[in-house]
């Protein structure tokens, strides 16, 4: 990426079910959420927002082979994607393990989230 033009931070969750996909998904979608980029457009070649380049860092604390990026990639509507994942992240105690929503214990997997968009 030649200029970085927005850093976006989020963290994602999953309480139940130990799903390091759903708290990787829910991350991005929290750096992402609250954003608009409405001047974006007009920096990136021929005005098109699949110019754009989106650099997705993940700090994921266990089970990092089993991360789906293409999943990840998804959450992000426009722009050229690129997913790295690096240690970090958070295993956590909810305290209940809820067999019912997919618990296998009471572990809770806490991602966190950098999404740089430039061109």
């Amino acid at each position: 990426m030649k200029k970085v033009m927005f850093v976006e931070i989020g963290m994602g969750v999953d309480l139940h079910g130990q799903d390091v996909n759903t708290a990787c998904v829910r991350a991005v979608r929290d750096a992402i959420g609250h954003n608009s980029m409405p001047g974006m457009r007009s920096v990136l070649k021929e005005e098109d927002i699949n110019n754009m380049v989106v650099e997705i860092t993940l700090a994921v604390p266990v089970l990092m082979e089993q991360v789906d990026e293409e999943a990840v990639k998804a959450v992000v509507p426009y722009g050229q994607k690129t997913v790295k994942l690096v240690a970090g992240g958070l295993v956590a105690k909810s305290g209940v393990v809820l067999p019912d929503k997919g618990d296998a214990n009471d572990d809770v997997i806490i991602v966190n989230a950098v999404v740089e968009v430039g061109y």
